[in-house]
């Protein structure tokens, strides 16, 4: 499974955070990591740079063999919960998907 990020101009893309969430989201989808090839990582800050709630974006697209890709967002006060909202919506969103698959 391919992980790739993507951030807007607000939010530093260091090679620390990358390391976290690439080991973060590993773990948290090593179930599906045979049927997902790539996922990809789009991190926004909506306020820019100013205070707020819920200004944190994350949205993951699963790119799986042979079907449409599957893309979840998810907002959070903080990057982090934002990243395990959406780890959290598209776990559920896999297990519909492939568990349909599975029984056609």
């Amino acid at each position: 499974m391919i992980i790739q990020f993507n951030t807007d101009n607000n939010i530093a893309g260091s090679e620390r955070l990358n390391e976290y969430f690439t080991t973060t989201l590993s773990e948290s989808l090593n179930r599906f990591s045979n049927q997902i090839t790539r996922l990809e990582v789009h991190l926004t800050d909506e306020n820019s740079n100013k205070e707020g709630q819920n200004d944190k974006r994350c949205m993951l697209e699963a790119r799986l063999e042979g079907i449409q890709p599957i893309a979840v967002t998810n907002n959070g006060d903080t990057i982090e919960q934002a990243v395990k909202g959406a780890v959290d919506k598209l776990k559920s969103s896999l297990d519909t998907v492939i568990g349909k698959l599975r029984n056609h």
